[in-house]
């Protein structure tokens, strides 16, 4: 059996970026691992819902923005609470791109990683 353990996100200012998850989805750290020098922190995100976790990795030489590429990628999360995340991802400024013909929408990071909303279907 093969089942998904977590997905990593490389951040520049942690600090920030566990603001900016705990603000925006109610993400909340559930374990850490720091580098015994220092030179590295994984803290693990979830939900309190599900075994999925995010990990943040930030790197203390690490100065640069990351490269995401062409980021045609994304990570997917389903809200009961659509319209009440949406006006708070509004408040904060970080919707990115909007698909009302699809009923989604998407968020950005401060890394810029996009983030799709998608409402709970019945």
């Amino acid at each position: 059996m093969t089942s998904f353990a977590h997905f990593n996100f490389n951040v520049l200012d942690l600090k920030r970026s566990l603001a900016f998850y705990e603000r925006a989805l109610g993400l909340r750290p559930v374990r850490e691992k720091p580098a015994p020098d220092g030179s590295f922190r994984l803290v693990y995100l979830g939900d309190g819902q599900t075994g999925f976790t995010l990990e943040l990795t930030w790197l203390r030489d690490r100065t640069e923005p990351y490269d995401l590429g062409e980021g045609e990628y994304h990570l997917a999360f389903v809200t009961d609470r659509y319209d009440e995340l949406h006006a708070l991802h509004a408040e904060m400024g970080c919707i990115c791109l909007e698909n009302e013909a699809m009923g989604v929408y998407f968020i950005e990071d401060p890394d810029g990683y996009w983030l799709e909303i998608l409402p709970l279907r019945g």
